[in-house]
Parts: structure tokens; C-alpha cells; sequence
């Protein structure tokens, strides 16, 4: 039985995508203690600041906030030191653990069966939530002026499709995989590119940066 003041302090995140970690590590820097909750492939586009690298390196660290890959939710390392991540993409944990309040940091764009009564406070980002419905609150995660805020009765801006706009460029942004194959990195996350550099290869084919600038992510 874990005593009165972790149990007041537990949040559990379900998902640890880049945004998610921001989540957690605000979460984490007040006070709280975390577990995240993730599939078992992961698909972070900004990996190197997405504690969901965990889940195939066994432990991420960002900005000095280690969470590291467990087993089992038996003798979860709950110390407000480290942050657990348990993979458990249908948060069978949350029934065992009875957090104050549970996150749902996918951004998936629908909901994966987060619901009101997983714990007293129940929270949602970005579309596919209905605060007042599904969750207590939704948060804002659409660039521009609401970004952020709080929403206690009614839902998140609808999943555009469209990249957000920086330095001009939209749509550009996003590079797609034109063939199946293996990956072959050649420049990485935070690297700067021309364009028609080349950043990898999907087997022998090449895949070219279509602006320059930084490399953000890549899946």
C-alpha cells in the first residue's frame, strides 16, 4: 500500500510523445510523481525530447528528467526521482495504481478509451476528447491564439491535416516515404540541410530535403 502522500501526488501521462514529455516535465519539476503509460512501438516524430525512446533504449533523459523502462508494475519505482514508463497501451495499471489524476498525452486525435472515471481528475490534448463527456478538461494543442487553453465544456479544435505554418512553409515541412523499406539514416535531428540534400535512404531510393533549414524530426 503506498503511503497518503505519493498516492496525492501520482499522475499517470498515457502516451510520452514529444509533447507528452513537455507535459511530464512540467508535471514532474512541481512536485509530482509520474508514470508514463506507452504502446510497444512508439512513434514519437521528435525522438530525442520523447521520453517514448524508453520503450527501445530502456531510459531517455531530458533536460536532466530520467524515466526509465520497466517490466512490471510490481515495486513501480514511484520516488519522484525517476519517472517509471510501463508499457500498457490499455491502462490496465490505472485500476492497480489509483492516480489523483490520469493525462491523456497520445494526440492520437481520437480517444482510446480514456474516461471520466480512470481518476478524480481526467484530462485530455488536443481532439477527439469532450470535456464534460470523456474528460473533466481538455487542452488546447492547435498553433495560434488558444493554444493551451483550458476547456471545461466542449472539445478541442478539429485535427486540420495541415502541418503548421514556420517561416513560411507549411505542407514543406513534411516529408513522406514515397516506397516501403529499410531506413538508412544520413542527417539527423538538428542538423541543417539544403535543399535537395539528401537525408537517408529507403533502401537504394533517396529521400531529399525539400526547404532548407533544421531537421525537426524524424520517425
Amino acid at each position: 500500500m503506498r503511503r497518503p502522500d505519493k498516492l496525492n501526488k501520482l499522475v499517470i501521462v498515457r502516451g510520452g510523445g514529444d509533447i507528452a514529455s513537455g507535459t511530464i516535465c512540467r508535471l514532474h519539476n512541481a512536485g509530482f510523481s509520474v508514470v508514463i503509460l506507452e504502446t510497444s512501438t512508439p512513434t514519437a516524430i521528435r525522438r530525442k525530447v520523447a521520453f517514448s525512446e524508453a520503450v527501445y533504449q530502456y531510459t531517455q533523459t531530458i533536460e536532466n528528467i530520467t524515466a526509465n523502462r520497466t517490466t512490471s508494475i510490481e515495486n513501480l519505482p514511484i520516488d519522484g526521482i525517476t519517472i517509471p514508463l510501463l508499457i500498457d497501451p490499455h491502462a490496465e495499471a490505472i485500476k492497480t495504481l489509483q492516480p489523483i489524476a490520469v493525462i491523456d498525452a497520445i494526440l492520437a486525435k481520437k480517444n482510446y478509451g480514456t474516461h471520466r472515471q480512470m481518476a478524480p481528475i481526467c484530462i485530455g490534448l488536443g481532439p477527439g476528447f469532450h470535456a464534460r463527456k470523456d474528460v473533466h478538461a481538455v487542452i488546447e494543442t492547435n498553433r495560434g491564439h488558444n493554444l493551451g487553453r483550458i476547456i471545461y465544456d466542449g472539445e478541442a479544435s478539429a485535427n486540420t491535416g495541415i502541418p503548421g505554418e514556420i517561416a513560411g512553409y507549411s505542407s514543406e515541412r513534411v516529408i513522406y516515404a514515397q516506397s516501403s523499406g529499410k531506413w538508412h539514416l544520413e542527417k539527423d535531428i538538428g542538423m541543417r540541410v539544403s535543399k535537395g540534400d539528401i537525408i537517408g535512404y529507403i533502401g537504394k531510393s533517396p529521400v531529399t530535403a525539400s526547404i532548407p533549414g533544421f531537421i525537426r524530426g524524424i520517425i
